[in-house]
Order: structure tokens, then sequence, then C-alpha cells
């Protein structure tokens, strides 16, 4: 299974090159996965993970991770950038519990009414049925109840932060909008979202409409394929399985040295020895 994120915003291009420059990583058996989305604009933050800070200078629009954990209890905290500690968060300390195998997504985002808010969302990573794709829809933004538009058709309607909408579809390219519910103009996109078979695609609206600066973040989980028997010519993808190995492993040292190594090391040395 391969864990992409795309990121946007000041961050984004640190994030890249970290992925690009480290080296390979091993995840224990069991370790969930937790990617960490920042969608509270202009305001720069550092996230802190059991007292350590694991993200420095944390720029809004970023989507990092997936870092490797050991199944538990995780007490999550957001502060100002480049405070001295987490005793003065300006979002949490909230206590997030991850199941083993588990992959998940720590959103820090605007409630409806614009206040700054802490999800943890659970990511699909079951196996998806051969020849479709799937789309996940999240509501993250300052907004009332939206409807999400493909081709101008409404596919998801009524969606309310901080919910979400999950679609089986076949592969292709959506052409995507957000709306107020009930209505067909767009306040955000379109954009053209991709749908690829045995992935996961996962898109955030994040920002305030009044504000107006609603924003797209988009996260795939790959390699779900399941049996492609039924499929005339499909491939099961196996071949690819080192690489989506390779993939995840430098997502988590890129996350480890974008934080500080010794900070990440800290939080899972911790755990491990309490296990």
């Amino acid at each position: 299974m391969r864990n992409k994120i795309f990121t946007a915003g000041a961050g984004a291009a640190a994030i890249a090159a970290a992925i690009a420059l480290a080296g390979p990583a091993q995840a224990a058996d069991g370790d969930a996965q937790l990617s960490v989305l920042h969608g509270v604009p202009g305001l720069t933050v550092d996230v802190w993970v059991n007292g350590d800070r694991t993200l420095d200078d944390f720029a809004p629009g970023t989507l990092a991770g997936p870092l490797a954990l050991p199944a538990g209890a995780y007490e999550l905290a957001i502060t100002a950038s480049d405070a001295a500690d987490a005793s003065s968060p300006v979002i949490g300390p909230v206590t997030v519990n991850l199941a083993a195998n588990g992959n998940y997504t720590a959103a820090a985002h605007l409630d409806a009414a614009g206040k700054p808010a802490a999800n943890l969302f659970t990511n699909d990573a079951a196996q998806i049925p051969a020849g479709k794709g799937k789309l996940t829809v999240r509501h993250a933004a300052a907004a009332p109840a939206v409807d999400v538009l493909a081709g101008g058709t409404a596919v998801v309607t009524n969606l309310a932060n901080p919910n979400e909408q999950t679609l089986t579809l076949d592969p292709g390219t959506v052409p995507a909008a957000v709306a107020a519910a009930g209505t067909t103009t767009p306040v955000l996109g379109p954009a053209d979202v991709t749908v690829a078979e045995g992935t996961h695609t996962i898109v955030y609206a994040w920002g305030s409409l009044a504000d107006q600066n609603l924003k797209l973040a988009v996260q795939t989980i790959e390699g779900l394929h399941s049996s492609p028997a039924s499929v005339p010519g499909a491939r099961d993808g196996s071949a690819d399985a080192g690489g989506a190995g390779s993939a995840a492993a430098a997502g988590i040292a890129a996350l480890a040295l974008l934080a500080g190594v010794w900070g990440v090391a800290r939080a899972v040395a911790a755990r491990r020895a309490e296990a």
C-alpha cells in the first residue's frame, strides 16, 4: 500500500526536498500510519506529539506524513510557531487512539463557525473492487453545509463540517466543484480530481468562505487493488510492491527529517518502552 500526499503552501518545497533526499526507514509490524493536515489559514504552527515537537513551522495548506507510530494513545497539541513547549496550545491538546495497522489523518482546521478545531479521520485502506477507485470528500472549512458537484451535478449533498462522504467510482477524471447545499454555483472549483483504479483519493475542503480563501488538499492511498480476475487484462499491481514500500518509507523518513530526528525518535522510543 502506497500513501501519497499532495502538498500545497509554503512548506511544500521543503517536504518535497526532504522526501527526495531521505534514506530508507523501516516501520515496525503493526504500526499505525498518521498523516497531518494543517488547514487553518494564516497561522504557522508547531505540532507536538506526547510533549515532543514533531513538526516545526508547519505552514497552512500542508499535508505531511505518513509517520509510523506504534498502536496506542497519543496526545497531540498545536502551538504557535517556535513555542518553547506545548503548555499553551492554540488547538488541543487532544488524545487520539491509533489502532494497529490503522491509517489516519489528524487535521487542524476551522469549524463551521470559523474557530480552530482538530479532528482525527480514519482513512479506509481496505481493498477496492477490481476496476474501481474510491473518492472521499471531507468538509474541513469554515462554511455551511455544501454539495459536491461533478460536471455540474450533485454527487454529494448536504455535507457539513467535519463530516465526510465516500464514493466508489470508475477510474477517470472528475471535474469537481463545491457549492452551497441546494445550489449549483461553485464557491470552490471546479478542479479536476483523478480517480485511479485501486486508489483511494481523499479531498479536503479547507479555509474560510467568509474570508474567500477556500482551498483543496488532496491525499491518495495507492495499492488497494483487489483480485483483477473479473477485469480482462487487469493487473494486480504486485510488481510495484517493492516500490510502494520504498515510497512509504521515504515519506516516514522525510517527516522525521523535517521535525528533527531526535523529536520523532524520542516519541517512538518512549511508546515502545511502555509496550
